[in-house]
């Protein structure tokens, strides 16, 4: 039986690099299946962004039969969505070996669609928060990045 994972992700970084944390959540068949937030310490947007992708697709990868599932992914990043839709270069050195590591887990899989969708779109912004008010908790020492 075919598998459909849709994916949520998200990055945040206060100030560009600053402290940047990477956040997902996983649905299949409409329920939440998995999430994180997790601390990337100083780094860009942008690597956040990837980072997020990354960590969501190795928990599809790990937890369903690639070959037999089909991924949706949604993202506010234009940069990241165009980037691994082939429609935009990857220039930023720090930046090429996420988007391999991108390509290669998300080359396992059946099929695969990519949204670009605006902060606003109800996954993205469940995620935002999560990462916005994990980012608030290291900042006033809640928690320890």
């Amino acid at each position: 039986m075919l598998k459909k994972f849709i994916i949520y992700t998200d990055g945040a970084a206060r100030g560009n690099p600053g402290r940047s944390a990477s956040g997902y959540e996983i649905y299949e068949n409409g329920k939440l299946v998995a999430g994180d937030v997790f601390y990337n310490g100083v780094n860009t947007n942008n690597f956040a962004e990837y980072n997020a992708v990354i960590k969501a697709l190795e928990w599809c990868v790990k937890n369903s039969d690639p070959d037999k599932t089909e991924v949706e992914l949604f993202s506010d990043s234009e940069l990241v969505i165009g980037q691994l839709r082939g429609e935009y270069k990857v220039k930023a050195p720090r930046i090429k070996p996420l988007y391999r590591g991108a390509v290669e887990l998300l080359s396992k899989f059946k099929k695969i669609d990519f949204n670009n969708v605006p902060r606003e779109n109800n996954g993205i912004s469940r995620v935002d928060k999560k990462l916005n008010i994990f980012l608030d908790k290291i900042e006033m020492g809640q928690i320890s990045g």
